[in-house]
């Protein structure tokens, strides 16, 4: 059940008062929990999606990223740069702070005790999630042949969006400079994503929308924003925090009707949502 914004409000105030009482529980020590905007959204949004990578390894706080995803409160968000143990933190905390509750699955890519902690024999798992206010189908996690200088995949689930089943992807492609490799992973995420008709895909693709290695995903879908098209890239709106736009929403057979770009402190990378018709 998600709860009203008078409720959300009032939950978050008594986990305060308690933190307060029992005190701190962050691995910093201190948890410090904000409070939303007033024009934070009052509910999950049902036709609304968005993709952030997280940063890692930043070392920013979950509570933070957890207040940041309740303030626009998406039916659906891809995390990119995501440890297991941070997503489930995160989920927690929607869940006791702000009355949002998410499913989630996992992509990851690898075992990484410098990016996620853990233990040498036991370290952290490493890449993408997918968090979903309706319950997820059919998941896959396909890590691509040639990761380039890090290992590198995509997800994929079937999922709810605006009452509409629809194939949800989210990936991240290779680190910048490393074209011929990007090229090799949109190829086999495009194989896939052509095989549904309706079709999100969050992400980040590490590049700008006219670079060649796009092609053939402009070629099956449409970015959220109307006015970004590789012919047009200097109306599109930048998504990083070197003015790039490297982060997507791209669609197939779904209709955009609003996004946003937001810039946050706690990324090197904005948070993008936009509301879409799924009829």
């Amino acid at each position: 059940m998600v709860l009203g914004r008078g409720t959300r409000w009032l939950a978050g105030t008594l986990v305060v008062a308690c933190l307060v009482l029992v005190g701190p529980s962050a691995p910093s020590g201190a948890l410090f929990v904000r409070a939303l905007p007033v024009d934070a959204a009052s509910d999950v949004v049902p036709n609304r999606v968005m993709t952030w990578n997280i940063c890692n390894p930043c070392k920013e706080s979950n509570v933070e990223r957890a207040a940041e995803i309740a303030t626009y409160a998406p039916q659906v968000i891809g995390l990119q740069e995501a440890c297991v143990r941070d997503v489930e933190r995160i989920r927690d905390y929607l869940k006791s702070l702000y009355g949002l509750v998410y499913h989630v699955e996992y992509g990851m890519v690898l075992q990484d005790r410098g990016r996620c902690g853990g233990v040498p024999w036991n370290p952290g798992s490493f890449g993408q999630a997918v968090l979903s206010a309706a319950p997820m189908t059919d998941p896959v996690d396909v890590e691509y042949p040639n990761g380039g200088s890090e290992d590198r995949g995509y997800m994929a689930v079937t999922t709810t969006v605006g009452g509409q089943p629809v194939r949800v992807f989210n990936t991240h492609l290779a680190q910048r400079r490393q074209e011929a490799v990007r090229a090799d992973q949109v190829g086999v995420l495009a194989a896939e994503v052509a095989r549904h008709d309706r079709a999100i895909v969050l992400g980040d693709f590490n590049a700008v929308p006219d670079a060649p290695e796009l092609a053939r995903m402009w070629a099956l879908a449409a970015d959220t924003d109307p006015q970004c098209r590789p012919a047009l890239i200097g109306n599109c709106e930048p998504t990083t925090d070197w003015q790039s736009k490297f982060d997507y929403v791209f669609l197939r057979g779904v209709v955009p009707l609003e996004h946003r770009v937001h810039p946050t402190p706690y990324s090197d990378h904005h948070l993008l949502h936009t509301d879409l018709n799924t009829n």
